[in-house]
Protein backbone atom coordinates (compact mmCIF):
# COMPACT_ATOMS: atom_id res chain seq x y z
CA UNK A 1 0.00 0.00 0.00
CA UNK A 2 0.95 3.87 -0.49
CA UNK A 3 1.13 4.14 3.27
CA UNK A 4 3.71 1.35 3.21
CA UNK A 5 6.08 3.16 0.72
CA UNK A 6 5.62 6.18 3.09
CA UNK A 7 7.02 4.70 5.77
CA UNK A 8 9.67 3.05 4.26
CA UNK A 9 10.75 6.35 2.44
CA UNK A 10 10.54 7.68 6.23
CA UNK A 11 12.96 5.48 7.39
CA UNK A 12 15.57 5.90 4.65
CA UNK A 13 16.04 9.94 5.66
CA UNK A 14 17.65 10.01 9.35
CA UNK A 15 18.24 13.44 8.95
CA UNK A 16 14.22 14.43 8.50
CA UNK A 17 13.26 11.68 10.52
CA UNK A 18 10.77 13.93 12.39
CA UNK A 19 9.55 16.21 9.18
CA UNK A 20 9.49 12.67 7.79
CA UNK A 21 7.14 11.36 10.18
CA UNK A 22 4.83 14.63 10.25
CA UNK A 23 4.41 14.25 6.76
CA UNK A 24 3.48 10.51 7.05
CA UNK A 25 0.91 10.98 9.47
CA UNK A 26 -0.92 13.60 8.14
CA UNK A 27 -0.80 11.62 4.69
CA UNK A 28 -2.02 8.73 6.37
CA UNK A 29 -4.92 10.97 7.54
CA UNK A 30 -5.15 12.33 4.11
CA UNK A 31 -5.31 8.72 2.64
CA UNK A 32 -7.87 7.78 5.44
CA UNK A 33 -9.91 10.34 5.00
CA UNK A 34 -9.60 9.76 0.83
CA UNK A 35 -10.63 6.15 1.68
CA UNK A 36 -13.79 6.67 3.59
CA UNK A 37 -14.77 9.17 0.79
CA UNK A 38 -13.57 7.13 -2.07
CA UNK A 39 -15.56 3.96 -0.49
CA UNK A 40 -18.75 5.87 -0.30
CA UNK A 41 -18.84 7.71 -3.60
CA UNK A 42 -17.69 4.29 -5.00
CA UNK A 43 -20.74 2.24 -3.31
CA UNK A 44 -23.37 5.06 -4.31
CA UNK A 45 -22.06 4.95 -7.53
CA UNK A 46 -22.51 1.10 -7.83
CA UNK A 47 -25.94 1.20 -6.48
CA UNK A 48 -26.86 3.56 -9.39
CA UNK A 49 -25.37 1.29 -11.71
CA UNK A 50 -26.90 -1.47 -10.52
CA UNK A 51 -30.22 0.43 -10.74
CA UNK A 52 -29.71 1.32 -13.92
CA UNK A 53 -28.46 -2.08 -15.27
CA UNK A 54 -31.78 -4.07 -13.51
CA UNK A 55 -33.65 -1.24 -15.73
CA UNK A 56 -32.14 -2.35 -18.34
CA UNK A 57 -32.10 -5.34 -18.42
CA UNK A 58 -35.90 -5.46 -17.68
CA UNK A 59 -36.42 -3.50 -20.74
CA UNK A 60 -34.26 -5.33 -23.33
CA UNK A 61 -35.82 -8.57 -22.02
CA UNK A 62 -39.14 -8.25 -19.83
CA UNK A 63 -39.22 -12.00 -19.08
CA UNK A 64 -39.78 -13.64 -15.89
CA UNK A 65 -36.32 -15.15 -15.65
CA UNK A 66 -34.21 -11.95 -15.66
CA UNK A 67 -35.64 -11.81 -11.55
CA UNK A 68 -32.91 -14.42 -11.15
CA UNK A 69 -29.95 -11.78 -12.56
CA UNK A 70 -32.22 -9.17 -10.03
CA UNK A 71 -31.91 -11.62 -7.45
CA UNK A 72 -27.59 -11.49 -8.31
CA UNK A 73 -27.75 -7.75 -8.65
CA UNK A 74 -29.08 -7.41 -4.96
CA UNK A 75 -25.32 -9.60 -3.76
CA UNK A 76 -23.42 -7.03 -5.88
CA UNK A 77 -25.21 -4.58 -3.72
CA UNK A 78 -24.35 -6.57 -0.48
CA UNK A 79 -20.61 -6.42 -1.14
CA UNK A 80 -20.54 -3.00 -1.83
CA UNK A 81 -21.76 -2.53 1.46
CA UNK A 82 -19.89 -5.13 3.17
CA UNK A 83 -16.99 -3.37 1.38
CA UNK A 84 -17.58 0.14 3.30
CA UNK A 85 -17.66 -1.55 6.64
CA UNK A 86 -14.41 -3.18 6.49
CA UNK A 87 -12.86 -0.67 4.40
CA UNK A 88 -10.05 0.87 5.91
CA UNK A 89 -6.32 2.24 4.76
CA UNK A 90 -3.05 -0.07 4.62
CA UNK A 91 -3.82 -3.90 3.60
CA UNK A 92 -7.31 -5.59 4.08
CA UNK A 93 -7.56 -9.06 3.60
CA UNK A 94 -11.02 -9.22 3.82
CA UNK A 95 -11.70 -5.83 1.40
CA UNK A 96 -9.51 -7.82 -1.08
CA UNK A 97 -11.84 -11.01 -0.41
CA UNK A 98 -14.70 -8.82 -1.17
CA UNK A 99 -12.97 -7.21 -4.53
CA UNK A 100 -12.41 -11.16 -6.14
CA UNK A 101 -15.87 -12.02 -4.70
CA UNK A 102 -17.41 -9.05 -6.62
CA UNK A 103 -15.06 -10.45 -10.14
CA UNK A 104 -16.00 -14.04 -9.34
CA UNK A 105 -19.89 -13.11 -9.00
CA UNK A 106 -19.80 -11.71 -12.20
CA UNK A 107 -17.51 -13.96 -14.04
CA UNK A 108 -20.22 -16.41 -13.26
CA UNK A 109 -23.09 -14.24 -13.75
CA UNK A 110 -22.09 -13.78 -17.32
CA UNK A 111 -20.35 -17.08 -18.39
CA UNK A 112 -23.51 -19.82 -16.61
CA UNK A 113 -26.19 -19.23 -18.03
CA UNK A 114 -29.66 -18.73 -16.64
CA UNK A 115 -30.88 -21.65 -14.85
CA UNK A 116 -34.59 -20.68 -14.61
CA UNK A 117 -34.11 -19.86 -18.76
CA UNK A 118 -36.32 -21.17 -21.24
CA UNK A 119 -34.33 -21.72 -24.09
CA UNK A 120 -31.35 -24.71 -24.69
CA UNK A 121 -28.81 -23.04 -26.36
CA UNK A 122 -24.88 -23.87 -26.22
CA UNK A 123 -23.36 -22.49 -23.36
CA UNK A 124 -20.31 -20.72 -25.73
CA UNK A 125 -23.50 -18.40 -26.34
CA UNK A 126 -23.09 -16.32 -23.25
CA UNK A 127 -20.35 -15.20 -25.20
CA UNK A 128 -22.42 -13.18 -27.93
CA UNK A 129 -23.81 -11.16 -25.19
CA UNK A 130 -20.86 -8.86 -25.21
CA UNK A 131 -21.52 -8.62 -21.10
CA UNK A 132 -17.52 -8.67 -20.33
CA UNK A 133 -18.41 -4.60 -20.36
CA UNK A 134 -19.31 -5.34 -17.48
CA UNK A 135 -16.12 -5.77 -15.87
CA UNK A 136 -15.09 -2.47 -16.19
CA UNK A 137 -17.76 -0.78 -13.96
CA UNK A 138 -16.31 -2.86 -11.39
CA UNK A 139 -13.19 -1.66 -11.90
CA UNK A 140 -13.93 1.96 -12.77
CA UNK A 141 -15.45 1.49 -9.14
CA UNK A 142 -12.29 0.10 -7.65
CA UNK A 143 -10.45 3.59 -8.84
CA UNK A 144 -12.13 5.75 -6.53
CA UNK A 145 -11.25 4.20 -3.35
CA UNK A 146 -8.50 1.58 -4.02
CA UNK A 147 -4.53 1.86 -4.37
CA UNK A 148 -2.53 1.43 -7.67
CA UNK A 149 -1.61 -2.18 -6.63
CA UNK A 150 -5.26 -3.04 -6.38
CA UNK A 151 -6.44 -1.84 -9.60
CA UNK A 152 -3.61 -3.57 -11.37
CA UNK A 153 -4.83 -6.87 -9.37
CA UNK A 154 -8.28 -6.31 -10.37
CA UNK A 155 -6.97 -6.31 -13.97
CA UNK A 156 -5.28 -9.19 -13.15
CA UNK A 157 -7.51 -11.34 -11.74
CA UNK A 158 -10.02 -10.48 -14.15
CA UNK A 159 -7.82 -12.15 -16.50
CA UNK A 160 -7.72 -14.80 -14.83
CA UNK A 161 -11.48 -15.62 -14.10
CA UNK A 162 -11.85 -14.96 -17.30
CA UNK A 163 -9.99 -17.51 -19.12
CA UNK A 164 -10.71 -20.30 -16.45
CA UNK A 165 -14.48 -19.05 -17.71
CA UNK A 166 -13.32 -20.03 -21.29
CA UNK A 167 -11.80 -23.09 -19.92
CA UNK A 168 -14.76 -24.21 -18.44
CA UNK A 169 -17.42 -23.61 -21.42
CA UNK A 170 -14.79 -24.81 -23.37
CA UNK A 171 -15.60 -28.04 -21.63
CA UNK A 172 -19.13 -28.08 -21.56
CA UNK A 173 -20.87 -30.30 -24.58
CA UNK A 174 -22.76 -28.86 -26.95
CA UNK A 175 -26.30 -28.66 -25.50
CA UNK A 176 -28.05 -28.13 -28.92
CA UNK A 177 -25.81 -29.81 -31.49
CA UNK A 178 -28.73 -29.79 -34.03
CA UNK A 179 -28.58 -25.94 -33.52
CA UNK A 180 -25.46 -25.88 -34.64
CA UNK A 181 -25.07 -28.61 -37.09
CA UNK A 182 -28.13 -26.07 -39.25
CA UNK A 183 -26.14 -23.17 -39.06
CA UNK A 184 -22.94 -24.81 -40.16
CA UNK A 185 -24.92 -25.75 -43.24
CA UNK A 186 -25.99 -22.36 -43.94
CA UNK A 187 -22.93 -21.01 -44.01
CA UNK A 188 -21.39 -23.64 -45.92
CA UNK A 189 -17.95 -23.58 -46.00
CA UNK A 190 -17.27 -20.20 -44.86
CA UNK A 191 -15.25 -21.30 -41.43
CA UNK A 192 -14.47 -17.84 -41.01
CA UNK A 193 -18.52 -16.77 -40.48
CA UNK A 194 -19.21 -19.89 -38.99
CA UNK A 195 -16.52 -19.03 -35.90
CA UNK A 196 -18.40 -16.16 -35.98
CA UNK A 197 -21.98 -17.27 -35.47
CA UNK A 198 -22.11 -20.37 -34.15
CA UNK A 199 -23.42 -20.93 -30.98
CA UNK A 200 -20.88 -23.23 -30.21
CA UNK A 201 -18.04 -20.86 -30.82
CA UNK A 202 -15.82 -19.60 -27.88
CA UNK A 203 -14.15 -16.99 -30.38
CA UNK A 204 -11.04 -17.58 -27.66
CA UNK A 205 -8.98 -15.00 -30.01
CA UNK A 206 -12.17 -12.20 -28.98
CA UNK A 207 -11.59 -13.55 -25.42
CA UNK A 208 -7.52 -13.28 -25.85
CA UNK A 209 -8.68 -9.66 -27.25
CA UNK A 210 -11.02 -8.46 -24.17
CA UNK A 211 -8.26 -9.28 -21.42
CA UNK A 212 -5.47 -7.84 -22.92
CA UNK A 213 -7.91 -4.64 -23.71
CA UNK A 214 -8.92 -4.90 -19.61
CA UNK A 215 -5.18 -5.32 -18.81
CA UNK A 216 -3.89 -2.03 -20.74
CA UNK A 217 -7.12 -0.13 -18.98
CA UNK A 218 -6.27 -1.64 -15.56
CA UNK A 219 -2.42 -0.74 -15.56
CA UNK A 220 -3.45 2.86 -17.38
CA UNK A 221 -6.17 3.43 -14.31
CA UNK A 222 -3.41 1.96 -11.63
CA UNK A 223 -0.90 4.63 -12.63
CA UNK A 224 -3.90 7.45 -12.69
CA UNK A 225 -4.41 6.41 -9.31
CA UNK A 226 -1.03 6.32 -8.18
CA UNK A 227 -0.18 10.17 -9.85
CA UNK A 228 -3.84 10.69 -7.50
CA UNK A 229 -2.36 9.41 -4.42
CA UNK A 230 1.27 11.32 -5.08
CA UNK A 231 -0.82 14.66 -5.49
CA UNK A 232 -2.65 13.43 -2.08
CA UNK A 233 0.44 13.16 -0.48
CA UNK A 234 2.01 16.60 -1.78
CA UNK A 235 -1.02 17.98 -0.66
CA UNK A 236 -1.15 16.40 3.13
CA UNK A 237 2.94 18.37 3.05
CA UNK A 238 1.45 21.01 2.18
CA UNK A 239 -1.34 21.04 4.47
CA UNK A 240 1.37 20.33 7.78
CA UNK A 241 3.29 23.01 6.51
CA UNK A 242 0.31 25.07 6.71
CA UNK A 243 -0.54 23.68 10.07
CA UNK A 244 2.83 24.51 11.22
CA UNK A 245 2.68 28.11 10.14
CA UNK A 246 -0.72 28.07 11.82
CA UNK A 247 0.51 27.62 15.47
CA UNK A 248 2.48 30.78 15.14
CA UNK A 249 0.64 33.43 13.34
CA UNK A 250 -3.21 33.96 12.87
CA UNK A 251 -5.61 32.58 10.36
CA UNK A 252 -5.53 35.59 8.40
CA UNK A 253 -1.65 35.85 8.04
CA UNK A 254 -1.45 32.24 7.28
CA UNK A 255 -3.54 32.96 4.27
CA UNK A 256 -1.85 35.33 3.02
CA UNK A 257 1.23 33.49 3.62
CA UNK A 258 0.10 30.41 1.25
CA UNK A 259 -0.05 33.27 -1.31
CA UNK A 260 3.60 33.90 -1.71
CA UNK A 261 7.13 32.15 -2.31
CA UNK A 262 8.61 31.66 0.69
CA UNK A 263 8.11 35.30 1.79
CA UNK A 264 10.16 34.68 5.02
CA UNK A 265 13.59 34.78 3.72
CA UNK A 266 13.18 37.82 2.70
CA UNK A 267 15.34 40.14 5.54
CA UNK A 268 13.71 43.50 6.03
CA UNK A 269 13.48 46.53 8.56
CA UNK A 270 9.46 47.84 8.71
CA UNK A 271 7.93 48.76 12.38
CA UNK A 272 6.33 46.08 14.30
CA UNK A 273 4.19 45.98 17.76
CA UNK A 274 5.80 43.91 20.51
CA UNK A 275 4.37 42.21 23.47
CA UNK A 276 6.10 40.55 26.20
CA UNK A 277 3.86 38.56 29.01
CA UNK A 278 5.18 37.22 31.63
CA UNK A 279 4.22 35.62 35.61
CA UNK A 280 5.49 37.56 38.15
CA UNK A 281 7.36 34.97 40.27
CA UNK A 282 6.71 32.30 38.69
CA UNK A 283 9.67 30.25 39.66
CA UNK A 284 8.66 30.86 43.15
CA UNK A 285 5.71 29.41 42.55
CA UNK A 286 7.33 26.37 40.41
CA UNK A 287 9.61 25.16 43.38
CA UNK A 288 7.00 23.94 45.83
CA UNK A 289 4.43 22.64 43.00
CA UNK A 290 4.86 18.70 40.98
CA UNK A 291 6.24 19.07 37.92
CA UNK A 292 2.96 17.35 36.41
CA UNK A 293 1.00 21.19 37.97
CA UNK A 294 3.77 23.84 37.17
CA UNK A 295 2.87 21.71 33.11
CA UNK A 296 -1.02 22.25 33.51
CA UNK A 297 -0.33 25.91 34.92
CA UNK A 298 2.05 26.53 31.96
CA UNK A 299 -0.49 24.88 29.20
CA UNK A 300 -3.69 27.05 30.70
CA UNK A 301 -1.91 29.95 30.82
CA UNK A 302 -0.32 29.60 27.24
CA UNK A 303 -3.59 28.58 26.24
CA UNK A 304 -5.33 31.61 27.14
CA UNK A 305 -2.79 34.06 25.79
CA UNK A 306 -2.21 32.69 22.92
CA UNK A 307 -6.06 32.71 21.93
CA UNK A 308 -5.67 36.29 22.14
CA UNK A 309 -2.84 36.93 19.92
CA UNK A 310 -4.74 35.36 17.45
CA UNK A 311 -7.72 36.92 17.69
CA UNK A 312 -6.10 40.26 17.19
CA UNK A 313 -3.94 39.01 14.64
CA UNK A 314 -0.82 38.72 16.07
CA UNK A 315 2.09 36.77 15.39
CA UNK A 316 3.32 34.46 18.57
CA UNK A 317 7.23 34.84 18.17
CA UNK A 318 8.02 32.03 20.76
CA UNK A 319 7.15 30.76 24.94
CA UNK A 320 9.86 31.99 27.21
CA UNK A 321 9.20 29.88 29.83
CA UNK A 322 6.42 30.97 31.67
CA UNK A 323 5.74 33.95 29.63
CA UNK A 324 6.23 34.77 25.52
CA UNK A 325 6.55 37.24 22.92
CA UNK A 326 4.36 38.23 20.41
CA UNK A 327 4.40 40.78 17.40
CA UNK A 328 2.04 42.72 15.63
CA UNK A 329 2.95 43.86 11.91
CA UNK A 330 5.14 40.81 10.71
CA UNK A 331 5.48 39.49 8.64
CA UNK A 332 3.65 41.75 6.81
CA UNK A 333 2.67 45.39 8.41
CA UNK A 334 -0.85 46.28 8.83
CA UNK A 335 -2.77 49.32 9.54
CA UNK A 336 -3.37 48.53 13.13
CA UNK A 337 -0.37 46.89 14.20
CA UNK A 338 0.10 48.77 16.91
CA UNK A 339 -3.80 49.38 18.53
CA UNK A 340 -3.99 45.85 17.81
CA UNK A 341 -0.70 44.75 20.30
CA UNK A 342 -2.76 47.11 23.02
CA UNK A 343 -5.75 45.93 22.37
CA UNK A 344 -4.49 42.29 23.05
CA UNK A 345 -2.74 43.24 25.86
CA UNK A 346 -5.80 44.43 27.68
CA UNK A 347 -7.48 41.61 26.50
CA UNK A 348 -5.12 39.21 28.11
CA UNK A 349 -5.21 41.42 31.53
CA UNK A 350 -9.04 40.77 31.52
CA UNK A 351 -8.30 36.73 30.43
CA UNK A 352 -5.96 36.58 33.25
CA UNK A 353 -8.24 37.95 35.86
CA UNK A 354 -10.74 35.72 34.92
CA UNK A 355 -8.23 32.54 35.15
CA UNK A 356 -7.36 33.59 38.86
CA UNK A 357 -11.36 34.02 39.76
CA UNK A 358 -11.42 30.50 38.52
CA UNK A 359 -7.91 29.25 40.18
CA UNK A 360 -9.68 30.82 43.67
CA UNK A 361 -12.55 29.09 43.35
CA UNK A 362 -10.72 25.90 43.16
CA UNK A 363 -8.44 26.89 45.96
CA UNK A 364 -5.24 27.52 43.83
CA UNK A 365 -3.11 30.36 44.59
CA UNK A 366 -3.76 33.39 42.59
CA UNK A 367 -0.77 34.56 39.73
CA UNK A 368 0.13 38.21 38.64
CA UNK A 369 0.69 38.70 34.86
CA UNK A 370 2.94 41.62 33.61
CA UNK A 371 2.67 43.02 29.97
CA UNK A 372 5.07 45.22 28.11
CA UNK A 373 4.51 47.05 24.89
CA UNK A 374 6.97 49.24 22.52
CA UNK A 375 6.79 50.24 18.96
CA UNK A 376 9.24 50.93 16.63
CA UNK A 377 11.84 49.43 13.73
CA UNK A 378 12.76 45.67 13.98
CA UNK A 379 14.81 43.49 11.88
CA UNK A 380 12.81 40.18 9.99
CA UNK A 381 14.20 37.50 8.66
CA UNK A 382 15.31 33.80 9.16
CA UNK A 383 17.93 32.78 11.15
CA UNK A 384 20.03 29.14 11.46
CA UNK A 385 21.29 26.86 9.00
CA UNK A 386 19.51 23.29 9.52
CA UNK A 387 17.05 24.37 12.08
CA UNK A 388 14.77 27.76 10.65
CA UNK A 389 13.34 30.05 12.87
CA UNK A 390 11.35 33.33 11.78
CA UNK A 391 13.07 36.12 13.95
CA UNK A 392 12.07 39.32 14.79
CA UNK A 393 15.46 40.90 16.80
CA UNK A 394 16.43 44.59 17.57
CA UNK A 395 16.27 47.65 19.87
CA UNK A 396 12.57 47.66 19.98
CA UNK A 397 12.41 44.14 21.08
CA UNK A 398 14.59 44.77 23.86
CA UNK A 399 12.63 47.53 25.05
CA UNK A 400 9.53 45.87 24.91
CA UNK A 401 11.36 43.45 27.68
CA UNK A 402 12.33 45.94 29.83
CA UNK A 403 9.03 47.82 29.68
CA UNK A 404 8.13 44.27 31.10
CA UNK A 405 10.10 44.26 33.79
CA UNK A 406 9.09 48.07 34.81
CA UNK A 407 5.79 46.85 35.61
CA UNK A 408 7.31 45.12 39.35
CA UNK A 409 8.89 48.61 40.23
CA UNK A 410 5.56 50.53 38.89
CA UNK A 411 3.51 47.72 40.21
CA UNK A 412 1.11 47.54 37.74
CA UNK A 413 0.31 45.16 34.90
CA UNK A 414 0.81 46.69 31.92
CA UNK A 415 3.58 49.16 30.31
CA UNK A 416 3.54 50.52 27.02
CA UNK A 417 5.80 53.14 25.22
CA UNK A 418 4.66 56.54 24.27
CA UNK A 419 5.51 55.39 20.85
CA UNK A 420 3.28 52.70 20.80
CA UNK A 421 0.43 54.86 22.07
CA UNK A 422 1.25 57.40 19.69
CA UNK A 423 0.75 54.87 17.04
CA UNK A 424 -2.14 53.59 18.46
CA UNK A 425 -4.11 57.04 18.44
CA UNK A 426 -3.55 57.97 14.70
CA UNK A 427 -4.72 54.01 14.33
CA UNK A 428 -8.20 54.62 16.35
CA UNK A 429 -8.44 57.93 17.13
CA UNK A 430 -7.47 59.46 20.60
CA UNK A 431 -11.20 59.31 21.74
CA UNK A 432 -11.28 55.56 21.49
CA UNK A 433 -12.20 53.52 24.40
CA UNK A 434 -9.16 51.31 24.66
CA UNK A 435 -7.05 54.38 25.90
CA UNK A 436 -9.36 55.44 28.80
CA UNK A 437 -7.63 52.56 31.17
CA UNK A 438 -3.97 53.73 30.63
CA UNK A 439 -2.09 56.39 32.95
CA UNK A 440 0.65 58.87 31.19
CA UNK A 441 3.69 58.59 33.73
CA UNK A 442 7.43 60.26 33.80
CA UNK A 443 9.91 59.26 31.46
CA UNK A 444 11.94 56.22 32.47
CA UNK A 445 15.46 55.39 31.37
CA UNK A 446 15.32 51.93 29.87
CA UNK A 447 18.50 49.93 29.55
CA UNK A 448 19.91 50.10 25.58
CA UNK A 449 18.01 52.91 24.71
CA UNK A 450 20.03 56.41 25.72
CA UNK A 451 17.36 59.21 26.91
CA UNK A 452 14.36 58.40 28.77
CA UNK A 453 11.15 57.30 27.63
CA UNK A 454 7.46 58.47 28.27
CA UNK A 455 5.61 55.73 29.09
CA UNK A 456 1.48 54.90 29.70
CA UNK A 457 0.24 52.38 32.66
CA UNK A 458 -2.68 50.43 32.96
CA UNK A 459 -3.23 49.01 36.68
CA UNK A 460 -4.17 46.10 38.13
CA UNK A 461 -7.67 45.25 37.97
CA UNK A 462 -7.76 43.70 41.54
Amino acid sequence: MLVERLDSSAALSPASNQRDRETVQFAQAALEAGKKEGLQLAVRARYIALAVIACLLLAINPAWDQLYYLALLSLFALIGWAQVRVGRVGVSRSELALLFCDLALLTFVIVVPNPFGTSHWPVAMQYHFGNFIYFFVLLAGATLAYSWRTVIAVGTWTAALWAIGAAWVWWQPDRNPALTARIADAVGSDHRLLALISPDAIGFGLRIQEIVVFLIVAVTLALAVRRSNDLLIRHAAVERERGNLARYFSPNVVTELSKHDEPLKQVRTQDVAVLFVDIVGFTAFADVRTPEEVVRTLREFHGLMEREVFRHDGTLDKYLGDGLMATFGTPFAGSNDASNALRCAQAMITAADDWNERRKASGEPLLRVSFGLHYGPAVLGDVGQTCLEFAVIGATVNAASRLEALTRALDCALVASDDLVRRAKAELGSAAETFRPLTAREPQAVRGIQQPILIWTQSRNA
